[in-house]
């Protein structure tokens, strides 16, 4: 059914390639007060069908395209908001379990986004030092030793949900670390 529909559409877009290189053709035949063969008055209304069904067809399509890519556009921000909220409860989730305090909680998220020691401490107003101590503080909570480590943790949880089928059996092992997301770092 794609095939079809892609034939379909590349038919579409030759007939309105010919529309337009005919009536660019007359156009400037026109403009140069030359009266072609083949725009006798008998062939004129045959030619003015084609070309009308080739300009509707291509409305049609032009309309079509831009539903269909409006649509796709919601569904890619729906998507995003999904992800970025299942990313922030993702991490919400951790910091409570390594119980990390306001303060580290936003060091982790600055840390996340990538910014560098230096750029945090200039959005905290605090020292470099003060960042390298919480971001210390922060790794051994989480029983990791970098900021690739503490970014794939939060990226691990959320991809062990989606490849996971909703209506997937789990075993009861599973379904305790669903219950309880696992923390290997001792409370501090």
């Amino acid at each position: 059914m794609k095939t079809r529909g892609t034939v379909a559409l590349w038919a579409i877009a030759a007939l309105q390639a010919v529309v337009a290189i005919f009536f660019t053709v007359c156009f400037l035949l026109d403009a140069m007060g030359m009266e072609p063969d083949f725009l006798v008055w008998q062939s004129h209304e045959y030619q003015q069908t084609v070309l009308a069904i080739g300009l509707n067809l291509g409305v049609a399509l032009g309309w079509i395209a831009l539903r269909t890519s409006l649509q796709r556009a919601r569904l890619a921000e729906e998507k995003m908001r999904r992800c970025t909220s299942e990313f922030s409860m993702v991490m919400t989730q951790h910091f409570t379990d390594w119980r990390l305090t306001p303060a580290e909680r936003d060091v982790a998220v600055f840390l996340v986004k990538g910014l560098s020691t230096r750029d945090i401490a200039e959005l905290r107003g605090t020292s470099e030092g003060t960042i390298k101590a919480q971001t210390n503080a922060i790794y051994r909570k989480a029983a990791v030793t970098g900021r690739t480590q503490l970014l794939s943790t939060f990226i691990e949880d959320l991809m062990d949900d989606a490849w996971v089928p909703a209506d997937a059996p789990q075993t009861a092992a599973e379904r305790s670390h669903v219950a309880a997301p696992r923390s290997t770092a001792a409370p501090a």
